[in-house]
């Protein structure tokens, strides 16, 4: 899996952060995505694949 971010797209809401730690941080000054993993193991695939869906800017990208 490799992912992307949008950070223009971004609107700051945190919901990938909480869901995969690990995959997403964000901005100390702003809140905005920051990607720490582009190829996350196969442990948090699912959890990448959700924060995908719920994210309400759609700012994120996984392809398989």
């Amino acid at each position: 899996m490799k992912i992307s971010v949008d950070r223009d797209r971004c609107c700051a809401a945190g919901t990938c952060v909480t869901l995969a730690p690990d995959v997403f941080d964000q901005g100390d000054d702003d809140g905005i995505v920051v990607l720490l993993r582009e190829n996350p193991g196969d442990e948090w695939h699912d959890a990448v694949r959700t924060a995908e869906q719920v994210c309400p800017a759609s700012a994120i990208r996984s392809l398989a």
